[in-house]
Parts: C-alpha cells; sequence; structure tokens
C-alpha cells in the first residue's frame, strides 16, 4: 500500500461572501488524515474540478437541488480523480485503482466505496474523465434529441459545459452550431478550435441581433447554461416546435451582486405558446444509464481524434481559492483543473 502522509490540506468555505466570492472567502486548512471506516475507501486525489456551480453552493444552496449548500468551516466538494489507498476486502475498489468520485478540494478523501467509479481504461488520459459532457450529451440526446440538419444555438459556450456541448451536437448531425460567449478571445477559439460556425459576444450588440444574423432562419435547439439575455434572444429565433432544454443558471451565478442561488429573467411567454416551444430543466443524474453511455461514446470520439476535452491545469490545492476568483471572472475556457 502506497505510503500515507499524517496530514493533508482542504479548501474550506471561511466566509459567506457579499457579491462575488473573493479568494480570501476560502482556507487552506491542515487536516489529520482521515481514516476508513466499514465499508469506506481512502483516496489520495489527483485532480478536481473548479466550477461556476460552487457559487450557488457558497450562497447556501437551492432547495430541491441535487447538492447541499455549505456553511461557514464545511469542505468545498466536486467532482475530483485519485488513487485508492486503501479499501475493504472483497469486491469493490482496491488499493491502487483509479477511481472518480465528488470528494474533490482536499488532498485526501473518505467515502463509502459504492460511491467510487473505476475510470475507463478507454480513455487516453484520466484527467478526461473530468470532463463536463454528460450533461450536454443527455441535455442533447435525451430532452432536445437532436436531428440531423438541426441549428443549435448553446449558451456559456466557452465553458466547461459549453466547450463540450457544441462538440457534441455536431457529432451528432446538428447542421450549424452556434454558441454565446463574454469574451472575443473566448469566441475566437470556439471557431478556431471547438467547431462553433459563429459565436456571439454580449456586449454593444444585443444577443437578439446577433443571433438573428447567425440564425437567419432561426434555431431548432437552444441548450442553455445561462438564462438572461441569451434566453430571451433565444425565444426571438426560436422556429416553430423549437426544443429548448435548460441546463444552468451562470446569469446569476456570475452576477455582480446576489447569493448566486436565483436567476430571474423575464421573457414573452406568448411567443413561446405562438411557436410552440417546449422547454424542459434537465439534470443528468437523474438520468439512469446515461453515465455508462456517454463514457462509452466519448472515449471513442476522444480516440479518434473526433472530440477534444479543453482544460486549464493549475498546479496545487493551495492555488484553488485564487482559480475560482479566476474561474468566476471568466478568465478560462473549458474546465479548469486543480492539481493536487
Amino acid at each position: 500500500m502506497p505510503e500515507t502522509a499524517l496530514t493533508a490540506r482542504e479548501i474550506r468555505l471561511a466566509g459567506i461572501p457579499d457579491g462575488l466570492p473573493e479568494p480570501a472567502d476560502l482556507a487552506v486548512a491542515e487536516v489529520p488524515v482521515p481514516a476508513p471506516g466499514p465499508g469506506e475507501v481512502l483516496v489520495r486525489n489527483r485532480f478536481f474540478t473548479v466550477f461556476a456551480g460552487l457559487r450557488t453552493l457558497l450562497g447556501g444552496g437551492v432547495p430541491g437541488a441535487p447538492l447541499p449548500g455549505l456553511r461557514i468551516g464545511d469542505t468545498l466538494f466536486g467532482p475530483a480523480v485519485g488513487e485508492v489507498v486503501a479499501a475493504p476486502p472483497g469486491g469493490g475498489p482496491q488499493a491502487g485503482d483509479v477511481v472518480e468520485h465528488l470528494h474533490g478540494w482536499r488532498e485526501y478523501a473518505v467515502l463509502p466505496a459504492a460511491d467510487c467509479r473505476p475510470v475507463s481504461g478507454a480513455l487516453p488520459d484520466p484527467v478526461a474523465c473530468l470532463a463536463q459532457g454528460v450533461t450536454p450529451y443527455g441535455a442533447l440526446t435525451r430532452a432536445a434529441r437532436v436531428r440531423p440538419g438541426d441549428t443549435v444555438f448553446i449558451a456559456g459556450a466557452a465553458g466547461s459545459v459549453g466547450s463540450m456541448t457544441g462538440q457534441i451536437a455536431r457529432l451528432l448531425g446538428a447542421s450549424r452550431v452556434i454558441g454565446s460567449t463574454g469574451s472575443p478571445w473566448k469566441a475566437e477559439q470556439m471557431t478556431a478550435d471547438l467547431g462553433y460556425d459563429a459565436a456571439l459576444v454580449r456586449g454593444a450588440v444585443p444577443l437578439a441581433e446577433q443571433l438573428a444574423a447567425a440564425a437567419p432562419d432561426g434555431i431548432d435547439v437552444f441548450i442553455d447554461n445561462v438564462g438572461g439575455e441569451d434566453l430571451r434572444a433565444a425565444v426571438t429565433a426560436a422556429r416553430r416546435s423549437a426544443r429548448f432544454v435548460l441546463v444552468g443558471a451562470l446569469s446569476g451565478q456570475l452576477a455582480a451582486r446576489g447569493s448566486g442561488t436565483t436567476a430571474p429573467v423575464e421573457i414573452d411567454t406568448y411567443q413561446l405558446i405562438l411557436k410552440q416551444v417546449t422547454m424542459t430543466g434537465y439534470v443528468a443524474g437523474a438520468d439512469s444509464g446515461l453515465r455508462a453511455q456517454w463514457a462509452e461514446r466519448f472515449a471513442g470520439w476522444l480516440r479518434s481524434g473526433a472530440i477534444q476535452f479543453p482544460y486549464t491545469r493549475i498546479e496545487g490545492i493551495d492555488q484553488a481559492p485564487q482559480a475560482f476568483h479566476d474561474t468566476l471572472a471568466g478568465r478560462y475556457l473549458g474546465t479548469v483543473v486543480v492539481a493536487v
């Protein structure tokens, strides 16, 4: 069994943010390495993701959401990849196995063996299992049911979810893929490297005008990770029987004020009625069997070069608070991964 350190570092909530979190709202704490109990495993984490949705958890969370809110002193959590250090005898994960789980933001994690998933050996790099692709894959295949020839508009198209969504839509047969972002340099990367036909930038020109120019015949599918102006623009551009799937609320999570737990927006519901638009909220975790299907297709697409996993690697757990701040500021393209 690999040698285990006596102490380990983890990131805790130090203060409730007033508006967008600052690095000082998170603290690096040194704690004893936890000991696993019956049925539990000890994992030495190697990578974890930094994601904007933590803003909502720092603000207390949302009733009914799959992840609980955080209180001062709590250790943050999220998707992670690590190596099993100690495990119960018998079936399930064993020492030396590489697994994924939701106990990131710490060097060592103790969790029930049933909560670990083995990292697929088909992936060219274990870090690829942190790609946020299962949600857009499910949204496109199960909720929107994208069809060959569809025009797809994706809000928040340069982040961890959006950077995968456009590529998946193309592989599923979409004929035109359009995305929105808040950054001109991200817009350039979206069209140059991620296969977007057009990238809209929030700013001086209203998104509805930009979308009308990019999709003069309207849109068939809208994958919404933002809300706000993006959703209003999509309603205006929707063709008859367009399918809208709501997967995120970055307009609230990135707002300079508030707790990040709400994302109010005013839309013209009359247009939804006249155009017979369907609008569905989608959570991939409730979709049984989806993760295995996505993992198989993603591994195949990666090996063939049909898809890429854009991510920024941050070295050291002590850099995670700043990385979270920079993620909310829109400094990165794709997923942000901390190497522990």
